[in-house]
């Protein structure tokens, strides 16, 4: 049995982390942030957001939270965050909830609500808008960003060769997600930290800052765009492990 040197805590004692991605991102943009947590000795599992409806992603992300054993940090970034605050809701096992460039919604409120309630978001005006069977004889309208548009309001502080990457496998979200209002707020129950990005132009700093602080959220800033599980690792990589040993052990 291994003793974690820095909190004199066993191994087994760590809590799994659940990293959430949000839109135009896939789960492969936590990579960095995995490689850091391991080398802590933390067990770490990057879920596969389907970004298809707000009620439908946490049920997928609740059924994961689910068939896990032992304590559980979860992590959202950006729209990921709405989905992770409607599935921890009553979860017994997550002990704490980190937002990372992220959305803490109210019951009532929407992911796009949010992202333009403060001046700054240049999200909206860089998507395309495509329509796309729903599988039912149906449309919805699913959202990419812009090709000229990725690097500046979504990775600006990544380097080019990457964001060129980023953006051939962003992941499409349909406008009803983002829309469609949040119908739990487990940030009331469950303990969170917030990683303010003041350099976003997807999700502004004073939104996040806003909804920081009326979840009272312990909050850390750094400064980096909205990519930051990216550009910073590092940072993300802390305050996740800040989180855990605050409230596991």
């Amino acid at each position: 049995m291994t003793i974690d040197t820095d909190t004199g805590t066993t191994a087994q004692e760590k809590p799994t982390v659940v990293l959430v991605h949000g839109a135009f991102a896939e789960s492969a943009s936590w990579n960095g942030v995995i490689e850091q947590l391991k080398s802590d000795g933390y067990k770490v599992l990057a879920a596969a957001n389907p970004l298809r409806s707000l009620r439908y992603d946490a049920l997928q992300l609740r059924s994961l939270l689910d068939r896990l054993s032992g304590p559980i940090v979860l992590v959202g970034h950006s729209y990921g965050g709405s989905v992770m605050s409607v599935a921890a809701d009553g979860h017994p096992g997550v002990r704490a909830l980190v937002y990372v460039g992220s959305f803490l919604l109210e019951e009532g409120e929407s992911t796009g609500e949010l992202a333009g309630k403060f001046p700054g978001n240049e999200l909206g005006s860089a998507l395309a808008q495509v329509p796309v069977s729903d599988g039912n004889g149906g449309t919805v309208t699913d959202l990419y960003i812009l090709p000229d548009r990725f690097r500046q309001v979504f990775a600006a502080d990544v380097p080019p060769e990457v964001a060129e990457l980023m953006l051939a496998t962003q992941r499409p979200i349909t406008s009803d997600a983002l829309e469609e209002k949040a119908t739990a707020a487990a940030w009331r129950t469950i303990p969170s930290w917030t990683l303010v990005t003041r350099q976003d132009l997807a999700v502004p700093a004073e939104a996040q800052v806003f909804m920081a602080q009326r979840a009272q959220s312990t909050v850390v800033e750094v400064d980096a765009s909205h990519a930051v599980a990216v550009s910073r690792p590092g940072a993300v990589a802390d305050l996740i492990v800040q989180a855990a040993r605050a409230t596991v052990g």
